[in-house]
């Protein structure tokens, strides 16, 4: 379960993580600046330590909120894929067609992942926000893993394959594809090499067959 910090409920707090994330996957977290925070809120350098003590603990309530809502995507996919399908490849496969969907109807192209930025930029901050980062990303596997290990109970693998690595990824392909889809200017990109690992998940199971 991930880690939380107490909430005030407060939409200025809201909206320093909104611009702090924003500034951050734009240009990473050391050009990131608390006067530029503080003049985007307009607030006071008094008003921006009311709610955070330090630039640190504004890494880590922005890595919170992150992942916070990343699992709330995953939970409500994977939701919808399992009202649809008691099969546990098909409800899979479900899950990674409306994952690619979610991906295209963003407006505009992914603005990026908090997890990768802060894995790039890790010397910034202390082993409390390290960790929350590797928790997260051994969350992402486990959840992924736990899928394809029920999926393998009723179809066999056609291929030798590690889980932990087909999990991984899922997780290493969507940054990766982030960062495709942006360096080309082509937000297409995201989506389709999600439809691609689906492919592949449904080749590792079912081999050439059609399901």
């Amino acid at each position: 379960m991930l880690d939380t910090l107490p909430r005030k409920g407060s939409a200025t707090r809201e909206r320093i993580l909104e611009l702090a994330e924003a500034a951050v996957l734009d240009k990473g977290f050391a050009a990131t600046s608390i006067e530029e925070l503080i003049a985007g809120v307009g607030i006071t350098k008094g008003g921006f330590f009311y709610h955070f003590r330090d630039k640190n603990q504004l890494a880590r309530a922005l890595l919170v909120r992150y992942l916070e809502r990343e699992e709330a995507l995953f939970d409500d996919l994977f939701a919808r894929a399992d009202e649809l399908n008691e099969d546990p490849l098909h409800g899979f496969l479900v899950f990674l067609k409306l994952l690619a969907e979610t991906m295209s109807n963003l407006p505009e192209l992914h603005p990026g992942c908090l997890v990768a930025a802060f894995c790039y930029q890790d010397q910034l901050f202390d082993h409390q926000i390290r960790e929350l980062n590797h928790t997260a990303v051994h969350n992402w596997r486990r959840r992924f893993r736990e899928r394809l290990e029920l999926i393998a109970a009723r179809y066999p693998p056609r291929v030798d394959v590690d889980f932990d690595s087909l999990a991984d990824m899922l997780s290493a392909l969507a940054d990766g594809g982030i960062v495709l889809s942006r360096a080309a200017g082509d937000k297409d990109v995201l989506p389709k090499q999600v439809l691609l690992y689906r492919q592949f998940v449904r080749t590792v199971f079912l081999g050439t067959e059609q399901s």
